[in-house]
């Protein structure tokens, strides 16, 4: 069996079985499989897709609909400062990231149960606030996660088990989107719920898998540091390639706040019925199993080159959508909304996969966390400000905005060129 599970990690990383432990094989399967179950959550409980689609079924207000992505997204970046300080602290970061993963869970469980039992501007609120729960748990899973990632597999193979997990997750994914739009759910609202009532199951079941993993117990007493503010943000202040860094992804950013307008762009059916939802589902979870692992591997090769490379086809298909949308005033509907968000999502997915892993192999052991929290919290600041999209593309239109977004791509891919290759050293 163990030589199994080191012939398995060996495939997966691209590694000669002979130089794996058994230990680090291990730990990779604990974070694939667990990485797999909360990811396949998250597309189940995705606020810009599902949750949004629930709270049209359930009449909500609109601007209760609005709320989902920016609380979504700000709430899981926004408090990871606060909490930087414990993780490096914590002999064991496992211990964060598990803690998270059971509060989303049961904070995915609450939501289910508003959709069943509540409607109106009821449900809307008691969703949005147990999303903002889920959100904040989510911020303490990702502010430790690199750290552990980097603490239990060696440099060059993370990529690949990150990666793998994300493509695992999408195949599942894809076939709820199948049958959505095959017309298998002909209610939306309780089918939805029981979904998400899964995701729920799966986060609380990777809390209990990510306990097993082996992570070496020690903690960080680096006695120049202080605790206060000041020493938190002071690598933003010292780090010229943590500016860059910064900088090239907050412009990467748009690849995540795109699809809403390539949505909005298709003609819209006023239907709230599964097999409309179906095929966007469906695109960007093929987008997901197609690309996550493949950029995996070429972060694990070179991050820089993977943000450049993910940034510029973001670029193009912004620039195409955009321009579409300008000269026939619409994708064609659901169909060709869904094929300009499958190519919106293998850039989305390769901006995800080159920063990551370029944060976690950048930054030192003892400040992992530090670098993880100050640049999350930076790039949740700017997902805020990115809300004012959504006023310019009520004044001049979606295609529009995502011309611009097009731009502000290409900027990112520049920037990143200027980052070091972090993966030789």
């Amino acid at each position: 069996m163990s030589d199994r599970l080191k012939t398995a990690f060996g495939r997966i990383t691209g590694t000669d079985a002979e130089e794996v432990r058994l230990g680090e094989a291990r730990n990779g399967m604990i974070h694939v499989v667990s990485l797999t179950l909360t990811k396949t959550a998250d597309a189940l409980i995705d606020p810009k897709l599902v949750l949004s689609w629930l709270l049209t079924a359930l009449s909500a207000p609109g601007a209760m609909i609005g709320l989902l992505v920016p609380v979504r997204e700000a709430g899981a970046l926004l408090p990871q400062l606060a909490l930087a300080r414990s993780v490096e602290a914590s002999p064991q970061r496992k211990r964060f990231w598990a803690a998270g993963s059971a509060v989303q869970g049961l904070a995915a469980l609450g939501i289910a149960a508003a959709a069943l039992l509540l409607s109106g501007a009821v449900a809307g609120a008691v969703i949005v606030a147990c999303l903002a729960v889920l959100a904040v748990a989510r911020s303490a899973s990702s502010v430790s996660y690199k750290d552990s990632l980097a603490r239990t597999i060696a440099k060059r193979r993370r990529g690949a088990i990150t990666g793998l997990a994300a493509s695992v997750a999408s195949v599942s994914v894809f076939g709820v989107g199948l049958l959505m739009a095959a017309g298998v759910f002909e209610v939306a609202v309780a089918p939805l719920a029981a979904l998400i009532a899964v995701a729920g199951a799966a986060f609380l079941l990777a809390a209990v898998l990510f306990m097993a993993l082996r992570e070496p117990r020690e903690r960080n007493d680096d006695e120049d540091d202080d605790g206060s503010l000041a020493a938190l943000v002071d690598p933003i202040l010292t780090d010229a390639q943590l500016r860059l860094f910064v900088g090239s992804r907050a412009a990467l950013a748009v690849t995540a706040l795109a699809p809403p307008f390539i949505v909005m762009l298709s003609a819209a059916s006023g239907r709230t019925a599964l097999d409309q939802l179906g095929p966007l589902v469906m695109a960007s979870t093929a987008a997901s199993v197609l690309a996550s692992y493949v950029w995996g591997r070429l972060s694990d090769r070179s991050s820089r080159q993977t943000l450049m490379a993910a940034g510029a086809l973001g670029a193009v298909v912004f620039a195409a959508t955009g321009a579409l949308g300008l000269v026939f005033g619409g994708l064609g509907g659901a169909l060709g909304a869904a094929a300009a968000i499958f190519a919106a999502q293998i850039a989305y997915e390769g901006v995800r996969a080159g920063r990551k892993l370029h944060l976690t192999d950048m930054a030192e052991d003892g400040f992992r966390a530090r670098y993880t929290a100050l640049s999350n919290t930076l790039i949740g600041l700017a997902l805020l400000a990115g809300g004012l999209f959504g006023l310019a593309a009520d004044r001049f239109g979606p295609a529009a905005v995502l011309l611009a977004f097009a731009v502000i791509a290409a900027l990112g891919a520049v920037l990143a060129r200027g980052l070091e290759e972090v993966q030789q050293d």
